[in-house]
């Protein structure tokens, strides 16, 4: 039998802090009824702590993996880290994660494709699995959003948190794992959703400051025009280049964006809204952690030989799809 790369855990790591939509409406002009129809977010977790960041959260969130798989962190080959806020521009997130957890015999480094940075890092650490170089692969989805929200700007406001998720990766032969996966990109969205300031070509000044570009900047109707068609689409090619019917997939595992994008791509692929992983509600857009956040906590109902099928959507633009088995 083919190799592949399964996932043999999961874990999650979500701050205490929860921001309500209530406690918005005291911070922008909002309120719970019109981000509720706009979004589907009705609170978000926050990470307060000043000192703490994307690695902390990523740190945490392996910790409790390595826990409950009873492995050390020494057996940790390689630890991907997807992340569009990492806690310096170098060194890798990575890095300070393997650090943070002692994998002293991992290497590691961070795959940034915005909100599709997890299906990313996922498919690539995948190759690693399935070439035989590797036996035990991190795969952490980690994003401080609040450090780069403009919380006077309600349409990105209502929208983000904070959180990480991890997945550990293994190697099978037993048919389950990471089967099939799709990507891909266009640079020609670049303005509709990014961070203008704080890379080579606006470094980081007073200016840069004062003028609020550290911030995200979004053009929202556009963004979801191009989500809409974009998750749908790739999720829709990913049942068809494996001829997956409706009935056979038990999830949907759908990137945490806005509730209604993931509706219209549960309908277009005409799968029920209970059999969608949906917390959007709980957690909001915590961008990178959103796919391994909802798999550790759908992790008690799934059964080995599921058929789940992950789609995603970022700022870039980017998206993808990705279809498994899953393997416990």
């Amino acid at each position: 039998m083919k190799t592949t790369a399964a996932i043999t855990g999961v874990s999650a790591y979500l701050p205490d802090y929860i921001l309500s939509n209530k406690e918005l409406e005291k911070m922008v002009d909002t309120c719970d009824e019109w981000i509720m129809s706009r979004c589907g977010v009705s609170e978000r977790r926050i990470l307060k702590d000043k000192d703490k960041a994307s690695a902390f959260m990523a740190a945490e969130a392996a910790k409790t993996l390595l826990t409950k798989k009873g492995i050390s962190p020494l057996d940790i080959e390689l630890i991907i880290v997807a992340t569009v806020t990492p806690d310096h521009q170098y060194p890798a997130t990575a890095n300070i994660v393997s650090d943070m957890i002692g994998a002293t015999n991992a290497w590691g480094f961070d795959v940034q494709a915005a909100c599709s940075s997890f299906i990313y890092a996922l498919t690539t650490a995948s190759k690693f699995i399935e070439t035989g170089t590797h036996k035990k692969i991190l795969v952490i989805g980690s994003d401080k959003m609040s450090s780069i929200v403009d919380y006077t700007d309600r349409q990105t406001a209502i929208l983000f948190g904070d959180g990480a998720g991890a997945v550990l990766l293994e190697p099978t032969t037993d048919g389950t794992g990471i089967l099939d996966s799709k990507m891909y990109s266009d640079g020609a969205g670049k303005k509709a959703l990014f961070q203008p300031a704080g890379g080579s070509l606006i470094p980081s000044s007073i200016e840069s400051v004062t003028n609020k570009q550290h911030f995200v900047e979004m053009d929202g109707q556009s963004v979801f025009k191009v989500a809409v068609l974009k998750m749908a689409d790739v999720a829709e090619e990913i049942m068809q280049r494996n001829h997956l019917k409706a009935d056979d997939v038990a999830f949907l595992v759908p990137h945490q964006a806005n509730k209604r994008i993931i509706e219209a791509t549960a309908n277009r692929m005409g799968i029920s809204m209970e059999r969608v992983m949906l917390n959007i509600q709980k957690y909001g857009n915590t961008t990178s952690a959103t796919l391994p956040i909802c798999l550790a906590e759908w992790e008690n109902q799934l059964k080995k030989g599921d058929n789940l099928v992950l789609t995603t959507f970022g700022a870039g633009f980017t998206w993808g799809g990705l279809y498994l088995k899953w393997s416990y």
